[in-house]
């Protein structure tokens, strides 16, 4: 048995998915427009808990969304705790161009 997570995009369903031994281990959900890609929700199965399938998730995730010229909207709490501990992915966050002014 293989603990290597096999993380791929699913376009189709908005996910990447993250699979161990053929089985959805986890999945990071997205919406995704022509300049952005939002990450929305993370979930991994509990039976893999620990195993580093979220980070796998992560960190595939957004070396495409860099690949892909996007930037990234991590409104998933797990995507923002995990950019915010690996500054090497922080300049793909998106910021706001728009000031408010007075």
């Amino acid at each position: 048995m293989s603990e290597t997570p096999v993380v791929t995009d699913v376009p189709d369903a908005s996910r990447y998915e993250a699979r161990v031994d053929g089985e959805v281990a986890g999945v990071a959900e997205y919406i995704r427009t022509p300049e952005l890609i939002a990450f929305v929700h993370t979930e991994v199965d509990p039976k893999f808990e620990g195993r580093g399938i979220g980070g796998a998730l992560v960190r595939t995730s957004l070396d495409a969304a860099r690949a892909d010229g996007l930037k990234v909207l991590p409104t998933c709490p797990f995507y923002a705790g995990w950019i915010g501990k690996h500054p090497e992915y922080q300049d793909l966050v998106y910021a706001s161009q728009s000031h408010v002014t007075d």
